[in-house]
């Protein structure tokens, strides 16, 4: 699932659809990780043709098939906070990398589990998203 979710944020730039934050999340209470991805887009777009554009790219990364479904993938706005928080502790530019962040306190919020792809600023075309 690891690669899989590089791949698709790879996949997402390639549509020029600005992911600013990619990320694993795990939550204890349902034992589960979600793909967070954060772009403006939520924002201007609506979920829903978020989801869309999300499952296009879906069907165009081969590593996803088989290990990741949308029913795994949250969208989100950049300006959610937990978003936020992370941005004050790691800014990866618009790079797809890969930090592990494991049992961490920003700012009084505990973050249980979490991979990072992508915290940043900017879209990965070098534009300000």
């Amino acid at each position: 699932m690891i690669l899989a979710g590089a791949e698709l944020t790879k996949k997402l730039d390639e549509l020029q659809w600005p992911v600013l934050a990619s990320l694993w999340l795990y939550k204890s209470e349902g034992n589960q990780w979600r793909l967070v991805l954060a772009s403006p887009r939520v924002m201007s777009d609506g979920p829903k043709k978020s989801y869309e554009t999300i499952q296009s790219a879906l069907a165009a990364t081969p590593a996803a098939e088989g290990n990741l479904t949308l029913s795994d993938i949250g969208v989100t706005d950049p300006e959610n906070p937990l978003i936020g928080l992370l941005h004050v502790t790691i800014s990866t530019g618009p790079t797809v990398g890969g930090i592990r962040f494991t049992r961490k306190v920003i700012n009084g919020h505990f973050i249980e589990d979490a991979y990072i792809y992508r915290i940043s600023d900017t879209a990965p075309t070098g534009r300000a998203a």
